[in-house]
């Protein structure tokens, strides 16, 4: 878990790369304003959940027991606000999730030159 104490639900993300800050930002701006923003190299996870925060966001529910991660954390954060819902209910279940899971790995891979993507931005070993 990270190590603030949150009410609500915790988005964890890379604070390396400038276009996964700059999304969560807009995600707080215009989806999920209560949910507290965490950059992973700032968590106490698990080994596991760490290098899993490194290639996709995470959404931790406040128990503890939940973990979505990329196009699933997305449409859970999407659910929670009602002008985004029905794109989080379409990212929830196929054919949305199976379309929304390859485009999330598409822009996960190629983060580093979405605009405000840097060379930080990019994932495992240069192409």
């Amino acid at each position: 878990m990270p190590s603030t104490d949150p009410r609500g639900p915790v988005l964890v993300f890379d604070g390396d790369c400038a276009f996964c800050s700059s999304s969560v930002a807009f995600a707080r701006r215009r989806i999920a304003p209560d949910v507290t923003a965490v950059p992973w190299q700032f968590t106490d996870l698990s080994p596991a959940a760490r290098a899993r925060a490194q290639t996709e966001v995470l959404l931790l529910h406040p128990d503890g027991r939940r973990v979505w991660g990329g196009i699933d954390a997305v449409a859970v954060l999407l659910l929670a606000h009602p002008l985004w819902a029905p794109l989080g209910s379409l990212l929830r279940r196929n054919p949305g999730r199976a379309a929304g899971a390859a485009a999330y790995r598409w822009v996960a891979r190629h983060r580093h030159r979405m605009p405000g993507g840097t060379p930080a931005c990019r994932l495992g070993p240069p192409m």
